[in-house]
């Protein structure tokens, strides 16, 4: 396993043999609150990890034990005049679209607090893991504001237009096994156990085609909303991206030979 930090408070773990990448959110002091800076971290850490074809799976994941992200610095935010918000607004953008648009699978492993931004990061992510301790909400309006970190559009995307609305609307937390119930998260796991669950999972994940993952990914992502033909027709171009590939050779010669593949990649 190898480590790279980005800025104070992002850091990378590459779990090579297995191909899976852990971003691991690291300011603990502040229960990974996401200040500007971190907000760039984040930002940069999946524009790296997006170009690196060696990884296929990327996990979220939190060193703060009681946390896994509790929203938008608002310490920071209270400083800030109209000027330095709009300046500030697109650095935070960045940090969701950067875990939005990372082309392979991305999994969030969440526990405690998951809130605002916090729970934008992970809806922003493919599967949501979640131990027992997990408390999810987008709360934005108790302040004043919005979700502005995908919120608006990823939730009801999981659970509907008018579930999406309740959530928004009343500001409320909601524990893991109602999370669960309603679909907010789709695993819950043991207190303490939401980080090996979730790398575990991204191994199972990124045993298959490397190829086939981020056509997958493509295909579902953008998909989505379109009516049938029009989904269809996005799933065909990513069957025709994939249906010459090494991947796909090597694929089909593993299984009627009975062997692992050995994923060329390409």
């Amino acid at each position: 396993m190898s480590e790279e930090r980005f800025g104070e408070f992002v850091l990378v773990r590459r779990h090579e043999q297995r191909h899976v990448a852990e971003l691991a959110l690291d300011r603990p002091k502040a229960m990974n609150a996401v200040s500007t800076e971190m907000a760039r971290s984040i930002a940069d850490a999946c524009a790296a990890l997006g170009e690196d074809r060696s990884v296929r799976v990327v996990v979220v994941t939190s060193t703060h034990e009681r946390a896994f992200c509790v929203g938008a610095d608002l310490k920071e935010r209270n400083s800030f005049n109209d000027a330095e918000l709009v300046r500030q607004r697109p650095v935070a953008r960045g940090a969701y679209t950067g875990v939005l648009e990372l082309p392979v699978p991305t999994i969030a492993a969440v526990h405690g607090f998951a809130l605002g931004g916090g729970f934008e990061l992970a809806l922003a992510c493919d599967v949501i893991v979640a131990d027992m301790t997990a408390v999810v909400g987008l709360p934005e309006v108790s302040v004043g504001v919005i979700p502005g970190g995908g919120g608006t559009q990823l939730l009801p995307r999981r659970v509907g237009a008018a579930r999406a609305a309740e959530l928004i609307f009343t500001a409320r937390r909601v524990d893991a096994g109602e999370a669960r119930e309603l679909g907010l998260v789709d695993q819950v796991v043991e207190a303490g156990r939401d980080r090996e669950e979730a790398l575990a999972l991204g191994a199972r994940i990124a045993g298959n085609s490397p190829v086939g993952l981020r056509a997958a990914k493509r295909a579902l992502r953008l998909g989505h909303g379109l009516d049938l033909r029009a989904g269809l027709e996005v799933e065909d171009a990513a069957w025709r991206s994939v249906a010459f590939s090494g991947d796909r050779a090597e694929g089909v010669a593993a299984f009627n030979e009975k062997r692992k593949p050995e994923w060329p990649g390409e």
